[in-house]
């Protein structure tokens, strides 16, 4: 489990199609904290750690991964937010995020606001009724307020902090972004529906 709180913008050392599959080296510092078998997330995607060593990890994506995240279309040198799992002691900072994304959203339109950044996200119909004004989301692994929602996406302030820290800092209009939404939501809609 994660929090959306990233902790480290990593860069793609490597990438390798294997097939419809994929392998990413990435460099970070965190690699070090890291053993084989691991977990972590990168952009939003919880990721299993191989060959940790010399400050970079490698990972393996399945076809699943590649076609439902935005990681196939990673290059080398491409920031990626990084975080580690939650242990048992540690600060919930976030919400509770699992590392499974659930679709693809874009970046639609952003807009510089005195300290902060507006931006509005399209988003699937079928994931936008998870999304609540207020609530939270995540979006590239980062855990996110709404501040509004419709039927066609929704938007976030970014503050300077998550504009310096991780890859949404750098996002421009047309870019796809891994969305994750509320687990809880998911869970109370399924034990409703019976």
């Amino acid at each position: 489990m994660f929090t959306g709180i990233v902790q480290e913008l990593g860069h793609v050392a490597g990438v390798e199609r294997n097939g419809d599959g994929l392998r990413l080296r990435i460099d970070a510092g965190l690699a070090d904290e890291l053993a084989a078998g691991d977990s972590v997330a990168v952009s939003g995607v919880c990721l299993t750690a191989v060959d940790p060593a010399d400050g970079a990890f490698t990972a393996d994506l399945s076809p699943e991964t590649v076609a439902r995240s935005s990681l196939g279309a990673l290059a080398e040198g491409d920031p990626v937010n990084l975080e580690l799992p939650l242990r048992p002691a540690d600060r919930m900072g976030g919400h509770i995020v699992q590392g499974h994304v659930d679709g693809l959203g874009t970046m639609e339109v952003v807009s510089d606001g005195g300290n902060v950044r507006d931006v509005r996200f399209s988003a699937p119909t079928a994931l936008l009724r998870y999304v609540v004004e207020k609530g939270s989301v995540t979006v590239d692994g980062v855990s996110l307020t709404v501040t509004e929602v419709d039927d066609a996406g929704f938007s976030v302030s970014l503050i300077p902090e998550t504009l310096a820290r991780t890859t949404l800092g750098a996002g421009r209009p047309g870019r796809p972004v891994n969305l994750e939404v509320d687990v809880i939501a998911k869970h109370v809609e399924k034990l409703l529906q019976r």
